[in-house]
């Protein structure tokens, strides 16, 4: 004998998954992220140390970095020319002794 096809009941909202929006967050390692940006995956270890790097986040041992915030990092780091004065202030050469 066969047994009766289960019900369809309908589900709670409380109790329903949330969907997940267009753009879910996604996450990359920190090889991941230097190949992403293109850089040694040191140079991202030494900028968490030193400052001046993207925001990464810390799941437990773990060291993520969000995509968006990769894309933000970059973007804050675009000029028009080598002659725009953002560029000039961050690129500065500074020698020893010079203040």
């Amino acid at each position: 004998m066969r047994p009766a096809p289960l019900r369809q009941y309908p589900v709670p909202a409380a109790t329903q998954q949330p969907t997940l929006t267009t753009q879910s967050v996604r996450y990359l390692t920190n090889n991941e992220a230097a190949e992403f940006l293109r850089l040694s995956p040191r140079t991202l270890e030494k900028q968490r140390v030193i400052g001046g790097g993207p925001r990464f986040r810390k799941f437990g041992r773990r060291v993520m970095y969000a995509f968006a915030d990769l894309e933000a990092w970059a973007d804050a780091r675009s000029f028009e020319m080598t002659s725009d004065p953002q560029y000039a202030e961050q690129h500065a050469v500074r020698r020893p002794g010079s203040r």
